[in-house]
């Protein structure tokens, strides 16, 4: 059964505290005209799926003008659409049907740079140095003879210096990819078109928007060098006073969108995806700046009993200093897919390089990608899916050299892979390639799909009553109609070794085994709903997740 349709009350304004919000990675989630890329046609046609397995809310990467040379994170015009994913008008009716399904609709809005192809960059190079139409970017004089050396010796995230020369000898800036050049956040004209193209999103009916590096823009206007390790700087570790990560000066900029959010009879919302120091997390969560955050240290985390739980410990405790929900998030379009991670000797996520190369177990991988899943959806606060990992996709990480797409494959020398592998177009339906992901069986999917991903289609998924899409739509049903699940309160109890053992509302426990053999459930608590079978003897076995309510004729 679908999703009522959204009508405003009170309680509506905070449906972001619990929400699960399902991100589209829209190149690779369905193709409606059969040219091997997902576009808005695609994704209209599987709104029911989403409907019905019980998310609140899709969070779309980007879907504006963009060359892609950083998969549509290089936006030339804010306020259009890629010709290969629809129209304008299409959007609208993406945003329509989507409410009437009871779905919210969220963007990603990248305020950090711009697509060198955006006509203010083109502007800004024909400009001379000193002009206005440069002011928008950073450009600075090089050192060294005749200018010859860059500006300062900061790395950018995909590999090689964060600078570039011009014609006329000066550089300019991109902390990604040279195609993306960093706009000067300190320049009221930015600050101003930012502010209007919210505002036209927001005037189309969209809900919300995921910012894009929210921990970056804000620049030390001296340019210091770093003096540290790449990978260091990359994720904005290991120097207190950052010159270009989680700087004081962001949260001006997020009190002021704030205001425009809260401007509107339906009140929109912020997510951010902020790398930050240990404890700097609630500072963007403030009442006056963004609404929830991104989880990176649970994603990230080992499957281990104690690392999740100082984690989880950790997120409840300093969002509460400001009165903000937690989010919880396992896989993305940036990292491996956690049922491959989950399959290796070591299941935490510590390289920028991503964890390649090593082998995975996919049926341990599995099994506890089931846990975690249904660990992640009985935590307060909110959760976000990413595309396929409902249908139990892995990591594709056999893709041919002549596929990749990432600009960390060409930034690295070719010795980093990137992220093609977890961006791999979803199988729908059928036994072999494109797997009913386009409307032709000759459309060709713009990076190979896996043979054996035909036993993950979400056809082959809706068959089998046991499969991975049919717990995540019981999850999801639970947190629905249990009252326990959608309260924030929670509170540890004890357990063995080895184990997370939790209480929410309304009679309602979680019980995790993260060790290698089974433990004993309580005698007088009945499953309401677990990750795997559970053993006859009534113990849970390891790597498995059960949630479970008190049976009142036994207590």
């Amino acid at each position: 059964m679908h999703n009522p349709t959204l009508t405003h009350d009170a309680a509506n304004d905070l449906w972001w505290r619990s929400a699960v919000i399902y991100q589209v990675y829209i190149r690779s989630f369905a193709d409606g005209d059969g040219d091997g890329t997902g576009d808005i046609a695609g994704l209209r046609s599987r709104l029911p799926y989403l409907a019905d397995l019980g998310v609140d809310a899709i969070w779309i990467n980007p879907w504006y003008p963009s060359p892609l040379a950083d998969g549509g994170y290089d936006v030339s015009d804010y306020r259009g659409i890629h010709p290969t994913y629809g129209t304008l008008d299409e959007a609208r009716k993406l945003i329509t049907e989507a409410h009437e399904l009871g779905l919210r609709v969220i963007l990603d809005i990248v305020p950090n740079h711009t697509s060198d192809q955006h006509a203010w960059f083109q502007e800004a190079l024909a400009a001379p140095p000193g002009s206005p139409a440069r002011d928008r970017f950073i450009f600075r004089e090089g050192r060294g003879e005749n200018g010859g050396e860059p500006p300062n010796d900061w790395y950018a995230a995909f590999g090689g210096p964060t600078w570039t020369r011009t014609s006329d000898g000066q550089w300019y800036l991109h902390l990604f990819a040279p195609e993306q050049p960093d706009l000067n956040w300190d320049s009221p004209a930015v600050r101003a078109e930012f502010e209007s193209i919210l505002r036209f999103w927001f005037d189309l009916g969209v809900d919300g928007f995921r910012i894009d590096v929210a921990h970056g823009m804000v620049k030390d206007p001296a340019l210091p060098d770093l003096s540290l390790p790449e990978f260091s700087v990359i994720a904005g570790e290991g120097q207190d006073n950052h010159p270009h990560w989680d700087r004081d000066g962001v949260h001006d900029i997020y009190r002021s969108w704030r205001a425009i959010a809260d401007s509107y009879p339906d009140p929109r919302i912020f997510v951010a995806e902020a790398h930050v120091r240990p404890g700097r997390m609630p500072d963007y969560l403030r009442a006056d700046e963004l609404h929830t955050a991104f989880n990176f240290d649970f994603l990230k985390c080992a499957w281990e009993a104690d690392r999740l739980r100082e984690v989880i410990d950790r997120t409840i405790t300093d969002l509460a200093t400001v009165g903000a929900p937690a989010t919880w998030v396992l896989s993305n379009h940036d990292e491996t897919r956690h049922v491959t991670r989950y399959g290796r000797a070591h299941t935490g996520v510590t390289n920028p390089a991503r964890d390649q190369g090593h082998p995975a177990d996919l049926a341990l991988g599995t099994r506890r990608a089931r846990a975690a899943a249904l660990l992640m959806l009985a935590l307060p606060g909110g959760a976000y899916v990413y595309q396929g990992e409902e249908l139990g996709l892995y990591e594709v990480e056999n893709l041919p050299e002549s596929a990749l797409q990432d600009p960390t494959w060409e930034r690295s020398g070719h010795t980093v892979r990137g992220r093609d592998g977890c961006r791999v177009p979803l199988p729908w339906t059928g036994d072999t390639p494109p797997f009913g992901f386009g409307t032709f069986v000759s459309a060709t999917p713009w990076l190979p799909q896996p043979d054996d991903w035909k036993s993950y289609t979400a056809e082959a998924n809706r068959a089998d009553p046991t499969s991975m899409l049919h717990l995540y739509r019981s999850a999801l049903r639970l947190r629905r109609t249990n009252s326990g699940l959608r309260s924030e309160e929670f509170r540890w109890l004890a357990g063995p070794p080895g184990t997370l053992l939790f209480e929410r509302d309304n009679a309602l426990r979680c019980a995790v085994n993260l060790t290698d053999r089974p433990i004993p459930l309580p005698g007088t608590w009945v499953p309401l709903l677990a990750s795997g079978p559970l053993n006859k003897d009534g113990t849970l076995p390891p790597d498995t997740t059960v949630l479970l309510h008190l049976d009142r004729l036994t207590d």
